[in-house]
C-alpha cells in the first residue's frame, strides 16, 4: 500500500531525512519510532503528499506522492499531533465543515458526521462547542475527522500525546479497530509502550531508518539477552551482582527483591556459564529464565545519543 524509496527532505542546508525506505502492507500497523527531531513528522507530511520530497521517490496504492499529491491526499486520512478545531464550532459543525473539505455534501456528509461521531463515542455531546471539550475528546474529533472520507491509509502523529491513561488508551483500542477494518496505518511516536502495542513492524528512526522490523526481531537483532535468576538463601543478591559484573560477557545486571537480572551479550549460551559462576560464589539457584532485549534498551542502543529537538520543525 505504501512505498518509500530513498526518501529525503532538505530545507535549506539542513536535511530533516536522509533517504528513508520502508513499505507498508494493506492492514498494516506500521510505526515510525524515533525521539523529537528524528524526522518522523517531516517523513508523514511527504507521505500524506503534503510536502514534496527533496530527492527519492513514495507511492501509495500506486500514485506517486509528489506528482499525483491530489489523489494521493483523498485517499488519506491525516491526524496531526495538535487537533487544530475550530473552537467556536460544535463537533457535529467541526466535522461537517471538514467533510466539505473532503468533497462530501448532502446526505452523505450529514452520514458520514453521524457514523463518526457515533465511532468515537462522541454522539451526546456533538453539539457542544469543541472550545469546552477536554485533550481527549478533541482528539476523538480529530480522529472523525481524518476518516470522514473512508480513506484506505491513516497516519497518525503522536495520536495519544498529552493524554490520561484512560484516553490514551481509548485511543489505541479504536486504532486497533482500524487495522481490523482492512485501514492501513502510520503511527508517528516517541512512546515505546505505545509502540509495542499497536504496530506489527517498527522503523527506528534517526534522520534515516536505523532498524526495522517486529518488536520480537528487534528484540532478538540486539544481540542481548536478560537471564533472570530467583534466589532462595546463599549468598545475597547484591555481592553475586557484583561478581557477575565481572564475567565478560556479562553488559548489565540489577539486584531485584528475589534474585537477579542479568543482560549479556552473546545469547542464551552465555547461561550455562552464569549459573556456574553463581554457585560457585555461594547461590542456591531456584530457577532461571531468559528474554530477549527490551524494545526500549535497542531503541536507546540506536538513537540513545540523539539530541532531542523540536520535532515541528522537521
Amino acid at each position: 500500500m505504501i512505498v518509500a524509496e530513498a526518501l529525503v527532505k532538505r530545507f535549506g542546508a539542513v536535511e530533516a531525512v536522509g533517504g528513508v525506505s520502508f513499505t507498508v502492507r494493506a492492514g498494516e500497523i506500521f510505526g515510525l519510532l524515533g525521539p523529537n527531531g528524528a524526522g518522523k513528522t517531516t517523513t508523514l507530511r511527504m507521505l500524506a503528499g503534503l510536502i514534496a520530497p527533496t530527492a527519492g521517490r513514495a507511492t501509495v496504492d500506486g500514485l506517486d506522492v509528489a506528482t499525483d499529491a491530489q489523489r494521493v491526499r483523498a485517499m488519506t486520512g491525516v491526524l496531526t499531533e495538535s487537533p487544530g478545531l475550530h473552537a467556536r464550532l460544535t463537533a457535529r459543525q467541526n466535522l461537517a465543515y471538514y467533510g466539505r473539505l473532503y468533497g462530501l455534501h448532502g446526505s452523505a456528509l450529514t452520514a458520514a458526521v453521524d457514523r463518526y461521531l457515533e465511532v468515537v463515542g462522541l454522539t451526546d455531546v456533538a453539539d457542544r462547542k469543541a472550545g469546552a471539550f477536554s485533550k481527549g475528546m478533541r482528539q476523538k474529533v480529530a480522529i472523525a475527522r481524518a476518516l470522514l472520507h473512508e480513506p484506505k491509509v491513516i497516519y497518525l502523529d503522536e495520536p495519544t500525546s498529552a493524554l490520561d491513561p484512560t484516553a490514551a488508551k481509548g485511543v489505541r483500542d479504536f486504532v486497533a479497530t482500524l487495522r481490523e477494518a482492512g485501514r492501513s496505518i502510520v503511527i508517528c511516536t516517541h512512546n515505546l509502550d505505545e509502540a509495542e502495542r499497536l504496530c506489527d513492524r517498527i522503523a527506528i528512526m534517526s534522520g534515516t531508518i536505523r532498524a526495522e522490523g517486529t518488536p520480537a526481531e528487534l528484540r532478538h537483532a540486539a544481540g542481548r539477552q536478560i537471564t533472570r535468576v530467583s534466589l532462595n538463601g546463599g549468598a545475597g543478591p547484591e555481592p553475586l551482582a557484583a561478581l557477575a559484573a565481572t564475567l565478560p560477557f556479562v553488559v548489565g545486571v540489577e539486584a531485584t527483591t528475589d534474585g537477579l537480572a542479568v543482560t549479556t551479550s552473546h545469547g542464551r549460551d552465555d547461561a550455562p556459564d552464569l549459573v556456574q559462576a553463581l554457585v560457585g560464589g555461594g547461590a542456591r539457584i531456584t530457577a532461571v529464565g531468559t528474554d530477549a532485549a527490551s524494545l526500549e534498551q535497542v531503541y536507546l542502543d540506536l538513537v540513545g545519543s540523539v539530541q532531542e529537538g523540536d520535532d515541528d520543525a522537521t
